[in-house]
């Protein structure tokens, strides 16, 4: 069960038993697992085209994330909005673009997302609600209190979260965005995925806190701690509270999962700075077998299904390599389009 969130004075954000149980229903968590896998085989075939020198530019993985990214994108309405970070795949993913567009994306096909002019690190889907990836550490936040204000302006009842990594907190960007979004009472959820490691920076080292959303109470709103970023149902349940608290009205939530990369910070990165029994021990804590045990021992669902699922996703994976090899690059002319707003 998810332990008691930290949350600032006099705030009510409990949901009742009943409606927590009435959300985590068979097809809920089926799709969280389908969501899951998808993001670990696009992100492990993507390393693999990666070796082969069929993705230009940097590359950065989800690979050990999957948890922390789709309990808290399945517990949003669809038509929310957020901004993700230069480890976006499994945020768009949760998010719900189409894998082929994606992998076209990353390859620098025309098909892609964006046409092929993002790739790895710039992926948007304006369609669903992603509002784009970003190079820069930190340069989703201006962006989502922008998008925030704009919700709360036109009376939309959309929520935004922003997604960004325990490094992101100590960019100046990060005080200027949630200080803003708390003064003018914002409906945006700060996301920091905590993995550990600011590329090779161990967070220990670098914030003389013992967590994250304790600088909550510096702004003046609701901080959460997950402690167990690894574990999707304990993301989506505190996901929940907080999108309840943030779409009534009582503006900006920091929450702070904790979870680890597998990979290192990109695709060039050996990782050398972490030893093998540190990867080791993390790797146990695989969020895709947690909800595999979970569902099999609550005879939630069968092993022939999970390994169907399973199956589906490696084929829809293979297909989107395919039809990204098979889509033309940009043509020159591209160069000079999606410059301006016309």
């Amino acid at each position: 069960s998810l332990p008691q969130p930290f949350f600032g004075d006099n705030l009510d954000v409990s949901l009742s038993e009943a409606n927590m149980m009435a959300t985590l229903d068979k097809s809920l968590l089926l799709e969280m697992f389908r969501k899951m896998e998808e993001i670990r085989r696009m992100d492990l075939k993507i390393a693999q085209l990666v070796k082969k020198g069929k993705v230009p530019g940097m590359t950065h993985f989800s690979v050990g994330e999957e948890a922390a990214n789709v309990g808290a994108m399945l517990a949003l309405n669809d038509d929310d909005l957020l901004t993700s970070n230069h480890r976006g795949h499994g945020q768009a993913i949760a998010k719900g673009i189409d894998l082929n567009g994606m992998m076209a994306e990353i390859l620098g096909k025309y098909t892609g997302t964006c046409k092929g002019k993002g790739g790895s690190m710039h992926i948007a889907d304006l369609d669903a609600g992603n509002l784009g990836a970003n190079g820069i550490v930190g340069g989703g936040m201006g962006i989502a209190v922008g998008a925030a204000l704009t919700q709360q302006m036109k009376k939309t009842g959309k929520i935004v979260v922003c997604f960004f990594g325990d490094g992101a907190t100590n960019e100046g960007v990060f005080h200027e965005a949630v200080n803003m979004a708390s003064i003018w009472n914002l409906p945006v959820i700060f996301y920091c995925i905590n993995n550990g490691y600011g590329i090779s920076a161990d967070i220990k080292k670098m914030t003389n806190i013992q967590h994250i959303h304790e600088r909550s109470a510096a702004y003046g709103i609701p901080g959460m701690f997950i402690p167990d970023g690894n574990n999707v149902i304990d993301v989506y349940e505190g996901f929940q509270k907080a999108v309840e608290h943030v779409r009534s009205g009582k503006g900006p939530v920091l929450i702070e999962s904790v979870t680890y990369r597998w990979l290192g910070h990109s695709s060039s990165d050996p990782g050398k700075y972490r030893t093998r029994e540190e990867v080791e021990e993390w790797k146990k804590k695989d969020p895709i077998e947690n909800l595999r045990k979970y569902l099999l021992e609550n005879e939630i669902a069968s092993a022939e299904e999970l390994d169907q699922i399973q199956e589906e996703v490696k084929e829809a994976v293979e297909a989107s390599v395919k039809f990204a090899e098979e889509s033309p690059f940009p043509p020159l002319e591209s160069a000079f389009e999606d410059i301006y707003a016309d």
